[in-house]
Parts: structure tokens; sequence; C-alpha cells
């Protein structure tokens, strides 16, 4: 059954406050992560000549926001997390959007690339459609959709404070031919481990 207005609500808010209490923590904890590879998948299919116009989706306290515009392109992140969008603005310098995963308000055909990392998977599974459609839709014709997400057996449920789906990668995948998109890439992270040791689901997308 799919959840109501109520439970979507619960859920969102839940995983949010999580984040809020620990936006600093969080910060410290993850802000030497190294995701160039993932950052290079990406930004290694978008077509024509940089700069290119990037939305970093989910981007936290802005670490991957200002390796972005670092890089020279004009990135702009989203988060729903209000400390978070507060942090990321100081580390990074960019714009950075206040916005509900599951309420976007995003322009048209407007980003070469969205980089989603570690985030698509708090969307809850009933509406993984229209959050990717909604993707799909800000992205130009061609655009990149870059996502990382932890993979599993489509279990999906609180874990730690946080709602999140560990998606089958075939589920996964459905998910994004359904939304408009055709796969051209995949991996798991972290690269050189056995694939027991493999959490991480990275998956480059175009708009086709």
């Amino acid at each position: 059954m799919a959840p109501s207005a109520e439970d979507l609500k619960a859920v969102t808010g839940g995983t949010l406050q999580h984040y809020n209490q620990r936006a600093e923590a969080f910060w410290e904890g993850t802000r030497s992560h190294d995701v160039t590879q993932n950052i290079a998948a990406m930004l290694s299919h978008i077509r024509g000549e940089p700069p290119f116009t990037l939305l970093d989706f989910g981007c936290g306290p802005g670490r991957d926001l200002k390796a972005l515009a670092a890089l020279g392109h004009v990135a702009i992140g989203l988060d729903g997390a209000s400390r978070f969008v507060e942090m990321a603005r100081i580390h990074s310098g960019c714009e950075v959007w206040l916005q509900d995963f599951l309420a976007l308000d995003l322009p048209e055909r407007h980003f070469d690339g969205v980089f989603a990392n570690a985030s698509l998977f708090h969307v809850p599974r009933s509406e993984v459609p229209r959050v990717l459609r909604a993707l799909h839709d800000a992205l130009k014709p061609g655009g990149i959709l870059f996502s990382s997400i932890p993979h599993g057996a489509d279990q999906e449920g609180w874990s730690d404070g946080r709602y999140g789906v560990f998606h089958a990668p075939e589920s996964w995948r459905a998910f994004g031919s359904a939304a408009g998109f055709v796969e051209l890439e995949r991996y798991y992270r972290p690269s050189g481990a056995p694939p027991s040791e493999q959490p991480w689901l990275a998956s480059v997308w175009r708009r086709e």
C-alpha cells in the first residue's frame, strides 16, 4: 500500500531532523571522503564545452559543491536540511537552495549535470518515479544524472534515525529507465575492494 501524505511527512521530517541535529558531526565525519571518481564519471559524459551548470542534489555541508565550483563550473547546491544549507553556503560560496526532496521546484532544461551522491536513497520507493522525473526534466536534453546509492535487496525503512531504501541494482536500473534515462555506466564503490565490501552502487545516466 502506498504511504499516505502523513507517512511521507514523517519520513521527511524525521530524516531532516536527524541531519540538522548532527550537521557538524556529519561534516567532520565526511569532509575528507574522496569522491573524485564519482565527479569524474559525471563530467566525462557531459557533452559540450565547460563550464557546465551543475546541481549538487543533496549537497549536505558543501564538500562536493565546493569541489565542483573549484573545477570552474557553475555549481548550485540543494538540500532539505536547513543547517546543511547554511553550512554549504559558507563552505562553498555557491548558491544553495533549501528544498524538500519530495517537494522539488526546479527549473526545466537548466542543468548540464545533476550530481546525486548518497542522497536519492532517502527518497521512499513510492516517490522515486516522480523525483527522478523531476531531475530528468531539470536537465538539458542530453544532460547527465550521476547517482550513488547504498544497494541491497529493495529493503526500505528506518536505520540509525534516517529513512532509506537499499535498492537492488536491477530495480534501480528499472526506475531510471522508466524516468526517461539511458544508463551509460555503473560501478561499485569503494573501488578495488572485494564485492562483499562495496556497498555503494554508482550509475551514470543520460536524458535522451
